[in-house]
C-alpha cells in the first residue's frame, strides 16, 4: 500500500499530479493516444472555442467575468453586460488565450513545464495574491465549463470516424486529463489550510460584532441615565 502524504498533496504541486495522474492511471499511453490524434483535433480548436464563449454568454452570472479587465490586456473594457459581445477585442483576447490552451494540450511535452502552466491557469481564475487582475470565478462556474468542454471536445472527436481502438484511448486520454485540469483548479477553491484561515477571519468578525454593540448599548445607557439624572 502506497502512502501518500495528506499535507504535501496540497503544498507540492508536482506530488499532487502524481497522486492523482497515478489514482486515474493517466500515463505514456494516454500521452501517445493524445499525441495520435491531435494533428487532426487542432482544425477543430476555434469551432470549441467559439462553442465555449457562446455558452459562457448565455448567462449573466458567467458572462460578468468578462467585464473586468484581464491580466495582459491592454485595451478598454465593456462598462455593461449589454456592451460586451463575442466580437469585444477582450473578448478575442480571451479566444486567443483558449486557443493556445488547447494547443498547449495537444502538443505537449508533458513534463514539468506543462504541469506549472496547468497550474498557472488554475491559479489566474482565482483570487490570489500573486495575480494583477481581480478576477475570481467561483468553482460552480468552472466545474460546469469543464464538463462543457469535454462535452465539445468528445464531439469533436467523434466527428472523426476514428477506429474504434485509436477513438477509445483518445476519449479515455482526454477525460483524463481534463479531470486533471480540474484538480488543479480544485486545488484553489478546496485548500482545507486556506479554508480554515477564512473561517478564522470571519471568527474574528463576528466575534468583534457583539463587541460593537455592547460598546453601542453601553454609551447609549451612560447617556440614558446621564440624561434622566439632569431631568
Amino acid at each position: 500500500m502506497q502512502h501518500i502524504d495528506r499535507n504535501q498533496i496540497y503544498s507540492d504541486s508536482e506530488y499532487r499530479f502524481n497522486y492523482v495522474a497515478g489514482f486515474m492511471d493517466f500515463g505514456a499511453d494516454d500521452i501517445k493516444a493524445i499525441e495520435s490524434v491531435a494533428d487532426k483535433i487542432r482544425p477543430l480548436v476555434p469551432v470549441v472555442v467559439d462553442a465555449v464563449y457562446a455558452k459562457l454568454f448565455t448567462y449573466d452570472i458567467t458572462k460578468k467575468h468578462f467585464l473586468p479587465k484581464n491580466e495582459g490586456f491592454e485595451g478598454k473594457t465593456a462598462t455593461s453586460l449589454e456592451d460586451l459581445t463575442l466580437e469585444h477585442p477582450q473578448i478575442k483576447f480571451r479566444k486567443d488565450f483558449l486557443s493556445k490552451y488547447l494547443n498547449k494540450l495537444l502538443s505537449g511535452p508533458y513534463d514539468d513545464r506543462m504541469l506549472r502552466y496547468l497550474d498557472w491557469v488554475a491559479k489566474i481564475h482565482t483570487d490570489t495574491p500573486e495575480k494583477k487582475s481581480k478576477i475570481n470565478v467561483e468553482y460552480i462556474h468552472i466545474n460546469a465549463l469543464m464538463g462543457f468542454v469535454e462535452t465539445t471536445l468528445i464531439g469533436g472527436i467523434l466527428s472523426l470516424k476514428l477506429p474504434e481502438d485509436q477513438l477509445a484511448a483518445a476519449l479515455s486520454a482526454f477525460n483524463k486529463l481534463l479531470w486533471i485540469q480540474n484538480d488543479y483548479f480544485a486545488k484553489y477553491y478546496c485548500n482545507p489550510e486556506a479554508t480554515i484561515q477564512k473561517q478564522e477571519r470571519l471568527c474574528q468578525q463576528l466575534v468583534s460584532v457583539p463587541t460593537a454593540v455592547g460598546a453601542l448599548i453601553g454609551g447609549l445607557a451612560v447617556w440614558f441615565a446621564f440624561s434622566h439624572k439632569k431631568l
